[in-house]
């Protein structure tokens, strides 16, 4: 039989937090590269720039994910903003996706230990 492998996500437009239970090193993170400083810089030059380099940069972050959830079965994705369902609508669009079951759950902010936990929970149910 074919072992399920399921990730869980807590995301926000900055991060991302990858959980990976059956893995040693069970948590990595994704970062933006649309920071603070690349905000300000392009928005120094045009509001236009800074508004197509924001969509730019956030493309490159949510295939940088989707290139990781190709690996799983089932994926999680929680968090506070509507990251999580901008990248939920992203795969959608792509039929690489259409075999992996993919759900979107709302949560706050949480600790490192608190995002574990609720992956867990949410697959052992």
């Amino acid at each position: 039989m074919n072992t399920q492998k399921k990730l869980g996500i807590w995301m926000d437009h900055s991060t991302a937090n990858l959980i990976d239970l059956t893995s040693k090193k069970n948590s990595y993170v994704i970062a933006s590269k649309f920071t603070f400083d690349t905000k300000e810089d392009a928005l120094n030059r045009s509001e236009s720039l800074m508004h197509n380099k924001r969509q730019q940069m956030q493309g490159d972050y949510y295939k940088d994910i989707a290139a990781v959830i190709l690996k799983y079965n089932k994926v999680l994705l929680f968090g506070p903003t509507h990251a999580k369902t901008e990248l939920h609508n992203y795969l959608n669009t792509d039929l690489h996706f259409k075999d992996i079951t993919i759900k979107v759950e709302s949560a706050d902010k949480m600790t490192n230990n608190e995002k574990v936990a609720f992956v867990e929970n949410y697959f052992n149910k």
